[in-house]
């Protein structure tokens, strides 16, 4: 009985933890996974990073996006390893690899989305919060809804909440993915061009960090397998 008379924080809580609403169709199933897929991916990144930073940096800006791999690769490209415009462009598909994910949940979901990217703090304060914030942004994406998402990289505001938004707007796909290539590479060119212009020395920085990749990978691994245990323990007590 008391479940049904405490009014709207259990509905608030199911608001937040499930943004389809009601039932899960085959498409909210579908975004859902590779919601968790991006969260698992990214995850799995972070040992690689050491690892592969000094002696595969290409492979790592191509399958990361990393902004440590691009200023590396434009390092290698100022020594003549490879065209400057291809260690640009290798950057584009990691960087932008789940963006249209967030798009497709802002489409399909709308404000439930953002409620879900926003957080899951069930308190009064927490919704009040989250329920501004996801005013806001829709407020800016039916304002700068496509100089938004060229800008994303640049902006105060983490990038995937303003992809969820350009979805919750209703664009398009085909314009989403236009805008966001364009976006990409005003964020990529940039950063690789760093590393072109200092050349040789961020090269010979990589190899010391190459020197002692498998101790920062397995420091890497330890303080993720820790924060997870921690997180376990508030959850049982």
């Amino acid at each position: 009985m008391t479940l049904a008379t405490d009014g709207p924080e259990p509905q608030t809580r199911r608001r937040v933890s499930r943004p389809w609403g009601g039932g899960a169709g085959r498409v909210d199933t579908t975004i859902g996974l590779l919601i968790g897929l991006y969260a698992v991916y990214s995850l799995a990144l972070w040992p690689l990073v050491p690892a592969l930073l000094g002696s595969h940096p290409l492979l790592l800006e191509i399958i990361s996006g990393s902004t440590l791999a691009e200023v590396t690769v434009g390092a290698h490209s100022r020594l003549g390893e490879l065209p400057l415009w291809f260690a640009v462009v290798a950057g584009v598909p990691g960087s932008m690899m789940f963006d249209w994910v967030f798009w497709w949940a802002g489409r399909q979901w709308g404000d439930r989305a953002l409620h879900l990217v926003l957080g899951r703090d069930p308190s009064p304060r927490g919704v009040a919060r989250r329920e501004a914030r996801a005013a806001r942004l829709e407020r800016m994406a039916g304002r700068f809804g496509p100089v938004a998402v060229v800008l994303a990289y640049y902006l105060p505001l983490p990038s995937l909440l303003i992809y969820v938004a350009a979805g919750l707007s209703g664009m398009r796909l085909r314009t989403f993915l236009a805008l966001d290539v364009v976006g990409t590479l005003l964020w990529v060119g940039p950063v690789v061009g760093l590393g072109y212009v200092v050349g040789k020395p961020a090269v010979d920085v990589v190899h010391r960090i190459d020197h002692y990749s498998t101790i920062l990978t397995i420091v890497v691994v330890v303080v993720v397998i820790g924060i997870q245990v921690r997180r376990g323990r508030r959850s049982v007590t």
